[in-house]
């Protein structure tokens, strides 16, 4: 027995208008038409579907089955459809975020959560791509975009620009290091170091200023909270540096004080890695503004 989608549904319309004729009329066929397919359908069963000059005109146990049978299907093949429409009308999807950097959580989830107001049906999920490598996961497509400071020629990636930010000195009020403008490299001898636990290569500290110094700090102490790091840097525990925009409340704290690196001071800009061809979708594209708005109002606090 050949069972099709449109016999499904001729046996849901026929038990819910009650008669062929006006479940043709709804269906939009003739009722020849579809008494037709239903014969048709009778002999492939080799049982009737239909208990004959009842009116309205009832289902046979055997018909009941195959009603049961469409109750449980269409509305799968429904929904499925509509999935399908929506991600040719760019409004579903998925949106797999990496993240290589470790302070931007505190930045992405203000966009995240306009995101989700905009674009409730697309799949969010976040991965900190700390512990895997994050470029190579997007070309496999494991990832759909990953939020980076260090971009690289890859095949079939754009690296789209968010924002610049300075990464700066945080210290105690009452440091030594407080009353210098600005800090350099030989300044972190001696000093404990307060960091996120990420490798050093992937830390501004290290990478744009004490790798290139050939400075290597006293200590350094691994935290995986920002707001644990500015209680230790409070509490003379050691010094950090953070991107302005983490310490954009501190600088207002008579507990902290922050300061350049170097006296031109460091910039660095952040980057979304995307697929190119996912550039055209309506959602990445969205997600793509707003991290730039939000951008906007970091520059401005």
């Amino acid at each position: 027995m050949h069972i099709e989608f449109r016999h499904l549904r001729t046996i849901k319309a026929i038990h819910e208008a009650g008669g062929l004729a006006r479940a043709a009329d709804q269906m939009n066929i003739t009722q020849s038409a579809l008494s037709h397919q239903v014969k048709g359908l009778e002999d492939q069963a080799g049982v009737e579907l239909f208990v004959r000059r009842s009116k309205p005109l009832k289902l046979s146990p055997a018909g009941q089955r195959l009603l049961k049978l469409a109750q449980q299907v269409l509305p799968q093949v429904e929904a499925l459809q509509d999935e399908f429409s929506g991600l040719r009308a760019g409004s579903t999807g998925r949106m797999h975020i990496a993240i290589e950097c470790h302070a931007c959580f505190e930045w992405l989830f203000p966009v995240l959560e306009q995101f989700r107001r905009h674009w409730p049906d697309v799949d969010v999920d976040i991965r900190p791509g700390l512990a895997f490598d994050a470029l190579p996961a997007l070309l496999r497509e494991e990832v759909d975009l990953v939020v980076s400071s260090d971009p690289e020629e890859l095949p079939g990636v754009e690296f789209v620009e968010l924002f610049d930010y300075n990464p700066v000195f945080v210290a105690s009020q009452s440091h030594p290091l407080a009353e210098k403008p600005f800090v350099e490299a030989a300044d972190f001898r001696g000093e404990t170091l307060i960091t996120y636990p990420v490798e050093r290569t992937r830390l501004d500290v290290f990478s744009q200023l004490l790798i290139p110094a050939k400075v290597e700090p006293a200590t350094i102490r691994q935290v995986e909270l920002t707001a644990v790091i500015l209680l230790l840097v409070a509490s003379n525990r050691g010094v950090s540096v953070l991107p302005d925009w983490v310490v954009r409340e501190v600088k207002y704290s008579s507990d902290y004080v922050t300061r350049p690196l170097t006296a031109q001071g460091i910039t660095r800009r952040l980057y979304a890695a995307v697929r190119k061809d996912d550039l055209g979708k309506p959602f990445m594209n969205e997600l793509l503004k707003l991290a730039g708005q939000e951008a906007r109002k970091l520059q401005q606090a």
